[in-house]
């Protein structure tokens, strides 16, 4: 049975062409400018451990740095492409996986991202590897579906959060609010309107509004709008662009608007941010703005 599907030295795969006559493989990896195109039909993980990568799915373009993941819906099929020194890990978990989970304990997966420790990134390496080196994957992942569990421990208050009567259907809220979330992440350079976040959920304008805000304490269009001044932020650090085009590739429509809210939000004007210099972070800029008030 075929375990593991590597895209290395620039090879692109995509497991939709690869797979029409056998299972798809569960373990997944990119390295060294490969890229590897996830199927429709498995909810995908993956891991940065070296190096970085990018990653493009339905819920728009991310990149991934050292030891951060990002977990994807089955419907998403993302692209990743390693850097040229990057390696990224992955797992494609099909329903029955999933539902493994759930019966070892009281969770679930979702879609989402973030950041793991050092040790933490080591465990997730060596439990995909022991995937690899067992002739029955189903018992092998247990392991590592429960470490990916824990790494989303803090989710589980967001379930308990969520409208609906059952466990489960709190469940299904909150892994839609989590892909809206995800979907604005992924489109921190342009505005996003309510009706694609209702369209990728399945709920109405004013259900996903109302619960979103709920969760997260604070509405979409707030979220968007700190995630776009965030990668001008990011922009203003990282390259050499005019302050005119971060605003552009930040999606804001003239330079005055930008200037007006990367001000409100970080207390300095942008072009004063970048000669703070690489090391002023965007909270480091807040903070700083908080002790002088």
């Amino acid at each position: 049975m075929r375990q593991l599907s590597l895209a290395d030295r620039g090879q692109s795969l995509s497991l939709d062409k690869v797979v029409d006559d056998g299972p798809l493989p569960t373990c997944l990896g990119v390295a060294r400018l490969g890229s590897l195109q996830s199927p429709g039909t498995t909810f995908t993980v993956w891991i940065q451990l070296r190096g970085s990568a990018w990653v493009e799915s339905k819920e728009g373009r991310f990149r991934l740095r050292q030891r951060e993941w990002i977990a994807f819906e089955k419907e998403s099929r993302p692209m990743v492409q390693a850097g040229r020194d990057g390696l990224c890990i992955g797992l494609s978990l099909a329903p029955d996986a999933l539902r493994a989970l759930g019966e070892l304990t009281d969770c679930s997966l979702y879609a989402g991202r973030g950041s793991m420790s050092r040790s933490d990134a080591r465990v997730a390496l060596r439990l995909w590897r022991d995937v690899l080196a067992t002739g029955h994957p189903t018992q092998a992942l247990r392991p590592v579906l429960l470490h990916l569990a824990a790494l989303q421990q803090g989710m589980a208050t967001g379930v308990q959060r969520c409208p609906g009567r059952s466990r489960s259907r709190k469940r299904q809220v909150f892994g839609r609010m989590q892909r809206a979330r995800l979907y604005l992440e992924g489109n921190s350079h342009r505005v996003v309107r309510i009706g694609e976040l209702a369209e990728l959920t399945n709920f109405s304008s004013w259900y996903l509004s109302k619960t979103f805000q709920s969760l997260y304490a604070e509405s979409p269009q707030s979220l968007s709008a700190r995630l776009r001044l965030e990668r001008a932020a990011d922009l203003l650090r990282d390259t050499d662009m005019m302050v005119g085009e971060v605003a552009a590739a930040s999606g804001f429509d003239n330079c005055c608007s930008f200037a007006r809210a990367f001000r409100a939000r970080f207390g300095l004007s942008a072009s004063r941010y970048r000669e703070a210099g690489a090391n002023l972070s965007p909270d480091s800029a807040k903070s700083s703005v908080v002790s002088r008030k």
